[in-house]
C-alpha cells in the first residue's frame, strides 16, 4: 500500500498546483490513500467550503488542519466531516475531531492530527498525553495510524517521533513550509520526517509576498502579509506499507517544480 502526504497547500494557486499533479502522481506511484494537510489553503490561513468540495472531487481521503484552522468560519458547516481532521489537542469541547480511522484496501487506517506547542502562539493540551489518550482509545481498532504533527519547532518534531517511536506507523511534520531531509524508518518500524514541506508559491518566503515578509524583518513594524504569485512547486512524502503487516517497506519526499 502506498500513501501520499501532501505539504501545507498554500493559497488558491497551491490547491491548483495539487489539482494539476495529484491525478499523475496517483496514476505514476500507485498511490492508494491521500493526506492533505490545507490549513492555509484559503488565502493562506484556513479553508472554505469551495476548497474543501474540490478536495473531495480529488479523491482526497483524509484533510488536516493546524494553527489556522479557524482562519474561515466556512469551517464550521463541514467541521464535523469524516475527512475532516484539526488538532486533537484543542481544548475539550471543541467542535470537530482530532482522528478518524479510514478503510483502504482492506486495512483500517488511524490519521490523527496534533498541533505542538512551543513558539505556535495557541493555547493547547499537551500533544504528548494528548496522543497517549488517542492510542488507548482506538487500541486494537487500527491495522496502521498516521500522525500530522503541525509544529515549529524541529526538537518538539523529533521529540514526538521517539516518544511514539514503536507504537505508530509514520509521523510526518508540517507548518514550517521548508520541506526536510531527515526522513527515515526506524528500527522500531516507525516513518518519520520533520517536515513535508509545503504545496505553493516557489518564489516567496514560506509562501507569502517577499517584499511583504522583508518588510517586517528589515523594520520590526507589523507589515499584512500577502500571498505570492507565480509558478508554484508540490512538497510532499510517499510511504510505502507491507500489505500484509503494514510495517514502513520506504519513505520518499517529493519535491515537483
Amino acid at each position: 500500500m502506498k500513501i501520499l502526504v501532501v505539504g501545507d497547500l498554500v493559497g488558491e494557486n497551491g490547491v491548483q498546483k495539487l489539482k494539476k499533479e495529484l491525478p499523475t502522481i496517483k496514476e505514476k506511484e500507485n498511490i492508494d490513500f491521500v493526506i492533505v494537510n490545507a490549513e492555509n489553503a484559503a488565502g493562506g490561513m484556513g479553508i472554505t467550503v469551495s476548497i474543501f468540495k474540490e478536495l473531495k472531487k480529488l479523491n482526497v481521503d483524509a484533510i488536516t488542519m493546524g494553527n489556522h484552522t479557524w482562519g474561515k468560519k466556512d469551517i464550521f458547516t463541514f467541521i464535523d466531516h469524516e475527512k475532516m481532521n484539526r488538532p486533537a489537542n484543542y481544548s475539550r469541547g471543541v467542535v470537530g475531531k482530532g482522528y478518524h480511522i479510514y478503510s483502504c484496501k482492506g486495512k483500517r487506517m488511524g490519521v490523527i492530527n496534533l498541533m505542538g506547542r512551543t513558539d505556535m502562539a495557541v493555547q493547547l493540551d499537551n500533544p504528548f498525553t494528548k496522543i497517549e489518550d488517542i492510542l488507548e482509545e482506538i487500541k486494537g481498532k487500527t491495522d496502521c495510524i498516521i500522525v500530522d504533527f503541525h509544529a515549529e519547532a524541529t526538537a518538539e518534531k523529533i521529540a514526538m517521533k521517539y516518544f511514539l517511536n514503536g507504537k505508530v506507523t509514520f509521523v510526518f511534520g508540517t507548518h514550517t513550509h521548508v520541506q526536510t531531509a531527515d526522513e527515515e524508518i526506524t528500527k522500531e518500524g516507525t516513518a518519520y520526517i520533520s517536515d513535508i514541506g509545503m504545496t505553493g508559491p516557489k518564489e516567496s518566503i514560506i509562501g507569502m509576498d517577499i517584499e511583504a515578509s522583508l518588510k517586517r524583518f528589515l523594520t520590526s513594524l507589523p507589515e499584512r502579509y500577502k500571498l505570492a504569485e507565480g509558478e508554484c512547486m508540490l512538497n510532499g512524502c510517499i510511504l510505502e506499507i507491507d500489505d500484509e503487516n503494514c510495517r514502513p517497506v520506504s519513505i520518499q519526499r517529493i519535491n515537483l517544480p
